[in-house]
C-alpha cells in the first residue's frame, strides 16, 4: 500500500476564462482511492490567477493543493517546476492538464497497474468534441493484443515497441499518464517545445530508459477547450505556424536522438515531408494577406531545418501550378 505524500497531481495552469481549473481540480478531489494524494499547481504566468480560481474551494481542499507561480514559460517548463519542488518521498506523478477531467476511478486503476510491477500508466481518453475513446477513434492499439494485468480485466500490460509505437501513431494522453518517479528521477520535459512534442519525447525518453508501460481499455480522462488547445488554430495564427515548426524539431529530435525500427524513421520522416508542405502553405496564405511571420519564426525554421528553403522551392512550384490547373 501506498503512504501519505506518496501521489502527487502535476497541473500546468494558463487559461484566460475562469471557471475551468475548478472542474479540472474537482476530478482530483473526487478520486475513489483512498490513497493520500496532493496537487501542485503551476501558476505559469496565467492571465486567470489560479489563486483566484481555488479561493472558493473548502479549507481542507485547499490544504490539499500547493500552488507554484512563475513567468510564462510554457506547460514544459511549468511541469518540471513542479517535478523539482517535490520531496523525496513522493514516488508517484500523475499529469493532468488544467482543461481536462478524470473518471473517478482514475487513480485506483492507475495505482493498481504501478503497485505491481509497471513504471508508467495511461489510459484511453476523449478528445475535444468526441464522444468516442481516443483508442477506438485512431484504431492505433489492439486491447486484447496486451495481456491482462491480474486483478483487472481492463487494465493491460504494453507488449511492443513503445518507441515505435509513440512515433508511427503515439496513443498516450498526457493528461492520463500516472509515473513512478523514483525509477525515473531525472527525465525532465523540454521546455524549448513549448507548442508541441515537448510530452511525446518524455514518453520518449521512459522508453528509452526501458520503463513498463500499462495502459486501461476504459476511457479515464475527456479533454476539455482552453487556451493550450492549438487543435481550433486556423491558418495564419500564431499558434498554428509556432505548432507546425515545434512539431518538425520534435521529428527530427526523434530521429537524432532514438535508435528507431525501419518503420518508425520512415514514418517520422514522411511527416516531416508533409509538416514541410504545411508551412508552406501557411507561409503563402500570410504572405497573401500581408501578414509575414516575424524575422526571429523564420530564423528558428531555419535552424531547425536547414534545408527547408531549397526544399520550399519545388513545394512552391507545385502549390502554383495546382492552382493554374
Amino acid at each position: 500500500m501506498t503512504k501519505p505524500d506518496e501521489l502527487a497531481v502535476v497541473t500546468p495552469f494558463f487559461q484566460r476564462e475562469p471557471g475551468i481549473l475548478l472542474r479540472s481540480v474537482s476530478s482530483v478531489l473526487r478520486q475513489e482511492q483512498t490513497t493520500p494524494i496532493f496537487l501542485v499547481i503551476v501558476d505559469d504566468g496565467s492571465p486567470v490567477s489560479a489563486a483566484n480560481e481555488l479561493a472558493t474551494l473548502d479549507e481542507t481542499s485547499r490544504k490539499r493543493i500547493r500552488l507554484i507561480a512563475q513567468k510564462n514559460s510554457g506547460p514544459g517548463a511549468a511541469r518540471n517546476a513542479a517535478l523539482a519542488s517535490l520531496d523525496d518521498s513522493v514516488r508517484y506523478v500523475a499529469f493532468l492538464d488544467s482543461d481536462d477531467e478524470w473518471s473517478d476511478d482514475h487513480l485506483t486503476n492507475a495505482l493498481h497497474a504501478l503497485q505491481v510491477g509497471h513504471d508508467v500508466y495511461f489510459a484511453d481518453h476523449t478528445q475535444l468534441g468526441q464522444a468516442i475513446g481516443a483508442f477506438s477513434r485512431g484504431g492505433r492499439i489492439a486491447p486484447h493484443e496486451h495481456p491482462t494485468i491480474q486483478g483487472a480485466i481492463h487494465l493491460h500490460s504494453f507488449q511492443g515497441d513503445m518507441l515505435k509505437q509513440i512515433v508511427c501513431g503515439n496513443i498516450i494522453g498526457t493528461s492520463t499518464v500516472v509515473f513512478d518517479r523514483h525509477r525515473f528521477p531525472e527525465i525532465r520535459f523540454r521546455p524549448e517545445f513549448r507548442n508541441a512534442g515537448e510530452d511525446y519525447l518524455f514518453w520518449m525518453d521512459l522508453a528509452r530508459a526501458r520503463a513498463r508501460f500499462a495502459f486501461s481499455e476504459k476511457v479515464e480522462a475527456s479533454y476539455g477547450r482552453g487556451v493550450n488547445v492549438y487543435s481550433a488554430a486556423g491558418w495564419g495564427t500564431e499558434e498554428h505556424l509556432l505548432r507546425l515548426i515545434n512539431e518538425l524539431k520534435y521529428r527530427k529530435r526523434s530521429l537524432q536522438a532514438y535508435e528507431l525500427s525501419p518503420e518508425a524513421v520512415g514514418a517520422a520522416n514522411a511527416v516531416k515531408k508533409a509538416l514541410r508542405i504545411t508551412i508552406v502553405r501557411d507561409l503563402l496564405y500570410r504572405l497573401r494577406r500581408a501578414n509575414p511571420p516575424p524575422l526571429t519564426w523564420l530564423m528558428d525554421l531555419i535552424k531547425t531545418d536547414p534545408q527547408f528553403f531549397l526544399l520550399a522551392m519545388p513545394i512552391v512550384s507545385q502549390i502554383a501550378f495546382g492552382r493554374r490547373q
